[in-house]
């Protein structure tokens, strides 16, 4: 199935009618804002791209670049942030061509989850970036 302008259907549909989810709504892990560095290096033939990282959670995040990898395409994957390095093993989700691309991280090892969590810890995630805390609604 071709995934267009960001949704997809959902499985449940009791009454016949399709309901679409947006890829925010089907994300396993909060995203948040956060600018580091990435290098990205195909493991098939060791090409390299260099890239920023725009958004990130513990599963995954996204990479601004006008080059991209094809969907599918095994990375391994290295962000460097505050003097400090995450490295993981990622597949490529989602490419929006001359823009960026969605990876998903492939079981990172614990030690690099913690200097990924130290990097989120106290960072709003952007799906609330702009609400209103619910002690201001009426």
């Amino acid at each position: 199935m071709k995934i267009r302008s960001g949704l997809m259907p959902s499985k449940i549909n009791s009454d016949s009618s399709k309901r679409y989810f947006t890829f925010a709504e089907r994300r396993k892990a909060p995203r948040y804002c956060l600018v580091a560095i990435a290098e990205l290096t195909d493991a098939g033939d060791a090409k390299m791209l260099s890239a920023k990282v725009t958004e990130v959670s513990r599963t995954g995040c996204y990479v601004d670049s006008p080059k991209t990898f094809p969907v599918g395409t095994s990375l391994k994957v290295i962000i460097s942030r505050d003097q400090r390095t995450f490295v993981a093993k990622a597949d490529v989700i989602h490419v929006q061509e001359q823009m960026g691309m969605g990876i998903v991280f492939v079981d990172p090892p614990q030690d690099q989850l913690k200097i990924l969590d130290s990097w989120l810890a106290g960072l709003p995630s952007s799906s609330s970036v702009g609400s209103i805390p619910p002690s201001s609604r009426r």
